[in-house]
């Protein structure tokens, strides 16, 4: 739809170019006479004869005689004055002005148009005037339509024929009574039936929503359940019902069924709990949040001797993956910024009295109000009206106010103010910072303290624990064979009583719905795709998951043309939806069947002639040739004089 032409006029080409048949080229050739030079003015050719010769540049230039003793010259002749002007003799001297019809002011006379292309699209350039090319151009019942110059003539709606002769009523064509339900208007997972002539959707069983924009389950992933559901074969269900062991109780924890003991009973509660021996009265109990599963930014609390895991506060996902609402500022939306691994607006408290605060790209913009100058991170005053100097000017100090910006210092040289940081700030003035501010403007081993990248380690874990810095924060884990709180304190772990007993690491399952597990190790069901450990889905439930060329049918993006349209039809995807028409020169039903039309009678490509003004119109194998009439220059639509 963007596509066009090189040029329609001329003021779309270069001053030293014309447009000619929506081309832009030199308008020079065949223009000139014999001997004479062509020089391009404005778009126009002018024509000239060079020194020492004489004539019409138009014809022909032959060299001047030699001076003769002759009567006084007439400035006139040869005319100074270029094509389509005339000339006046005035004193001594020519005057020069455009023919009656002819625009412009000499040497660049020209008339109204030489070609369609400098005339309005809806009209022609006929006989050096831009009119309306449709009188009398179409037949009876035909209507005249004039598309970039040309007139087109159609058939009025009914009529058929040819337009440039004669339209002749149309018999009507029966129309086949059409099936509402073909194309179906529903969306997926939705089926149509038929009433009162019109199609009616309706969700396919276990199905819900708009069945006319698409119908889905009740969920795809557990995230679509309560917490205390799980997503089970597109239903939200409890998961406990056959999950957990004898004499084990269960709970939905996160949408996962968490089994443990009852108390008094000891074993793994996902196959079988053993009643517990008494306990010697020696042993210590055993804290299941000491060390911690839960992985970093998370809390544990023990919940019948197990161990349960979240996301500390203002801290989001779900352990091990709880993390900031935000790291860097390009995770918040661009008016916000990341402070304190919160998106908040970062303008309060920026900038200075009487200064406004504009958020650009995550960084606050501090400027002066209208009327005021000054530092807007300080402060901006009132402009001061100008004051005639006095007779003992008052030396003026051009750091005040500075023009520094913040933290940085001023300093006068001269009468110049000198700019620069101030210590352990880095940049430019006006745009002096710390060396950092948040986290996320360091490295990844190290954090921002007091505005400085340092390494967060020193001071954060307990005795004999060791610290490594991920992602800016120091995570303190015990080495290997110590247990304990690395926060506080790690100590060997006791030599074990007994081998423990092997565990079916996919028992019970770490992985989301619509998964296997093999080995604890999550993969999505075939034809199932996303993270096996949220939860995998299937490659569409509704048509907007698709590209708009396909629809969602059976949970996979197909074209859904094939089978909807009739015999000899087109079928055209829009939006998801196939659409079916009859091709050019077919008509009828195009969900049942396409006939070709009638055919049309035969055309003289020739009448009217597409060829413009002065040119002729042969026809040659049922083409439309065309060229200029004799005595005529240039190339159709664009013959002249």
């Amino acid at each position: 739809p963007a596509c066009r032409p090189e040029c329609v006029v001329n003021t779309d080409c270069n001053l030293n170019q014309a447009c000619s048949n929506q081309k832009c080229r030199d308008p020079c050739p065949g223009t000139c006479g014999v001997g004479a030079r062509c020089q391009v003015i404005n778009h126009n050719p002018i024509c000239s004869c060079p020194n020492g010769f004489t004539g019409d540049p138009f014809i022909r230039c032959q060299p001047k005689p030699p001076p003769q003793a002759s009567p006084p010259t007439n400035p006139c002749q040869p005319s100074p004055c270029g094509p389509y002007s005339q000339c006046k003799v005035s004193g001594d001297s020519p005057s020069c002005s455009c023919l009656p019809d002819y625009v412009g002011v000499p040497p660049n006379c020209k008339p109204e148009c030489i070609s369609n292309s400098e005339c309005p699209s809806h009209q022609a350039c006929i006989n050096q005037k831009c009119k309306d090319p449709c009188p009398g151009t179409c037949g009876a019942n035909a209507e005249c339509r004039v598309v970039s110059h040309t007139p087109q003539c159609v058939c009025i709606v009914g009529y058929t024929g040819d337009p440039f002769r004669q339209c002749i009523q149309q018999a009507p064509i029966p129309e086949e009574r059409p099936t509402p339900c073909i194309p179906s208007p529903c969306g997926s997972n939705a089926v149509c039936r038929e009433q009162n002539n019109a199609g009616s959707c309706t969700c396919l069983p276990d199905y819900l929503g708009n069945p006319y924009e698409g119908c889905r389950p009740e969920c795809v992933l557990n995230t679509d359940c309560p917490s205390n559901k799980a997503c089970m074969q597109n239903k939200c269900r409890d998961p406990c019902p056959g999950t957990c062991g004898q004499n084990a109780d269960c709970q939905v924890v996160n949408h996962l069924p968490l089994c443990t003991c009852r108390p008094g009973y000891t074993g793994d509660p996902f196959r079988y709990c053993n009643l517990q021996p008494p306990a010697p009265v020696e042993a210590a109990p055993i804290n299941p949040c000491n060390p911690s599963p839960c992985g970093p930014n998370s809390q544990c609390r023990e919940v019948n001797s197990q161990a349960v895991c979240s996301c500390l506060p203002t801290y989001i996902g779900s352990p091990p993956g709880c993390r900031p609402e935000c790291v860097v500022s390009s995770e918040c939306p661009p008016n916000k910024a990341c402070v304190n691994q919160k998106c908040v607006d970062p303008c309060p408290g920026t900038c200075g009295l009487n200064a406004r605060c504009e958020v650009i790209n995550h960084s606050p913009i501090c400027s002066c109000d209208q009327g005021f100058t000054g530092d807007p991170f300080s402060r901006c005053y009132t402009i001061p009206q100008q004051i005639p100097p006095t007779e003992t000017p008052v030396p003026v100090n051009p750091c005040i106010p500075s023009p520094c910006g913040l933290n940085s210092i001023c300093q006068a040289v001269g009468n110049i103010p000198s700019c620069s940081c101030l210590p352990s700030y880095i940049g430019s003035p006006p745009n002096c910072r710390p060396e950092c501010r948040i986290s996320a403007e360091c490295a990844s081993n190290l954090a921002c303290i007091r505005e400085k990248c340092k390494d967060p380690c020193p001071g954060s874990c307990g005795a004999g624990a060791l610290c490594s810095v991920i992602n800016h924060t120091p995570v303190c884990t015990c080495p290997e064979g110590y247990t304990g709180d690395p926060f506080t304190n790690c100590f060997p772990k006791p030599p074990p009583t007994s081998p423990p007993a092997a565990a079916d690491p996919c028992n019970p399952s770490p992985c989301g719905p619509n998964t296997q597990c093999n080995d604890g190790v999550c993969t999505c069901l075939p034809e199932y795709q996303g993270d096996p450990f949220a939860g995998c889905r299937p490659e569409c439930v509704l048509n907007t998951d698709c590209p708009k060329n396909q629809a969602c049918i059976r949970n996979k993006c197909k074209d859904p043309c094939p089978g909807t349209c009739g015999q000899d039809a087109r079928c055209d995807v829009i939006n998801h939806i196939p659409v079916c028409s009859c091709p050019d020169g077919m008509s009828g039903n195009p969900f049942v069947q396409c006939r070709v039309m009638q055919a049309p009678v035969t055309t003289q490509p020739c009448n009217p002639s597409p060829c413009g003004p002065f040119s002729q119109c042969r026809e040659v194998n049922g083409q439309a040739v065309c060229s200029c009439v004799p005595g005529y220059i240039g190339s159709p639509p664009a013959c002249r004089p």
